[in-house]
């Protein structure tokens, strides 16, 4: 006797589900993060920590955006302040700064945010083009935007945030 197949419906992924293998899926999870009210996400792949409040030494002659840089289990890691990196205004000194630390090309940095979200599954699919009236000083850092509900996501690219000085 023969067994019947599996109904290819059971292995399916649900409706709105990003479908592929767990490395995909891994590639579309997105850590949330806020900059100056805006709602902004990097890829999950890149964080290796969130932290909170940290210490962080002044760097003599850094560029602005760079607010110095902190010490984590030993290593020496470059704080990248959002806010100034995006053009924006600094944060007043009553609000404090989270971490997001994040490695590109075996290098630590921490990216300072004003708050640090959720992890959300976002769909390639569904993402759209940074649109005509997002800011010029955001474009080159956006790889895209996502809708959730009334707010704008907008996708940072962690590559070119970090590439200072260029």
């Amino acid at each position: 006797m023969q067994n019947a197949p599996a109904p290819q419906a059971e292995n399916r992924p649900p409706p709105g589900a990003p479908s592929g293998t767990a490395n995909s899926d891994a590639a579309s999870m997105m850590l949330t993060l806020t900059v100056a009210g805006q709602l902004c996400a990097v890829p999950v792949l890149t964080v290796r920590d969130v932290l909170g409040v940290q210490t962080i030494t002044r760097i003599p002659l850094a560029p602005r955006e760079v607010a110095g840089s902190l010490n984590l289990r030993g290593r020496i890691v470059t704080a990248v302040d959002l806010r100034g990196r995006l053009g924006l205004p600094p944060r007043g000194a009553d609000q404090v700064a989270m971490s997001v630390v994040v490695d590109v090309g075996g290098e630590l940095y921490s990216l300072l945010a004003d708050q640090v979200g959720e992890v959300l599954s976002l769909s390639v699919d569904e993402r759209a083009p940074n649109p005509p009236t997002l800011d010029a000083s955001w474009k080159e850092f956006s790889l895209g935007v996502h809708r959730l509900g009334d707010q704008l996501l907008v996708l940072l690219d962690v590559d070119q945030l970090l590439a200072l000085g260029v």
